[in-house]
This record gives C-alpha cells, sequence and structure tokens, in this order.
C-alpha cells in the first residue's frame, strides 16, 4: 500500500488537500500533529507561541516505527503535518510539499488568531522553502503543490 507525507508550512493547506487526496486514493488520512504529544514527543510548550517544541529525533523513530506497522497491515495512510517529510523516505512513497503565496498565507495565520511573532516566522519558513528543502535534504521524492 501506499505511504504519501503531505508537509509545508502551517497555513498552506495540508490538511484540505491531505484528506482529498486520502479519499481519492482510498488511504487512511493521518493528521500526525493530532498524535504528536499523545505519543510523548513533545518536549516542551512555548507560551508566546502557543505551540510545542517536537524531539525530531523521537519523530523520526515513531514515524518509522509507525510507518512499518501501516506496511505489515498493507494499510496505505496520508500523513498530514508540516512535520510529516521527517518520516524515513524509504519508507514513503511520495512527498508533496505544499506552496503558499506570502500574502494569503498571512492572512489564513491571521484568521487563526496567530501571534505577529508566530506570523513572521511561519511567513520567514515559507519564504525560505524550510519544508522543501528538509524534504529533499532527507531524501524524499518531493512534488510541490501551489494553493
Amino acid at each position: 500500500m501506499k505511504i504519501i507525507c503531505v508537509t509545508g508550512t502551517p497555513g498552506v493547506g495540508k490538511t484540505i488537500f491531505a484528506k482529498r487526496l486520502a479519499k481519492k486514493k482510498k488511504l487512511r488520512y493521518v493528521p500526525l500533529n493530532d498524535i504528536l504529544c499523545k505519543e510523548g514527543l513533545c518536549t516542551s510548550y512555548h507560551r508566546s507561541l502557543k505551540s510545542y517544541e517536537i524531539d525530531v529525533k523521537k519523530l523520526r523513530s515513531f514515524l518509522r516505527d509507525f510507518l512499518h506497522a501501516m506496511k505489515k497491515l498493507g494499510e496505505g495512510v496520508v500523513i498530514d503535518s508540516h512535520l510529516s517529510h521527517e518520516a524515513p523516505p524509504s519508507l514513503v512513497d511520495g512527498c508533496y510539499v505544499l506552496k503558499c503565496d506570502i500574502n494569503k498565507l498571512k492572512r489564513r495565520l491571521q484568521k487563526r488568531g496567530y501571534s505577529q511573532r508566530k506570523i513572521r516566522e511561519n511567513l520567514d519558513a515559507e519564504i525560505l522553502d524550510m519544508c522543501l528543502i528538509e524534504a529533499i535534504d532527507r531524501g524524499h521524492h518531493v512534488k510541490v503543490v501551489h494553493r
């Protein structure tokens, strides 16, 4: 079965895209961010940013074990998260990196009530192509989608 990662800066449209992709390909949708803290991968909480710090080493180990289990079960998944590209490329069949116009992204993040600092960090990450570069550096076969 297929294992697909959908990654990108928060606010670019990952969730809508990932859910549609999962439905179209008849795969299980996995919202990775919803299970990070449950799995003990959150190390600290930043009040000013209203976000958790994630232990990337533990995340990679968790994703490796999770994806091995999915393959054993014969279950295909679409993983949705700005961190999904941390999955081992050897277990992933495709990695979509979503991109978004900066002005549109800024409006979306403001609508979510993000602080100015958090908006700036996410805009910088989008401008610098952080998720794209990290996915390529990890060795993923990347498809870029502009939303």
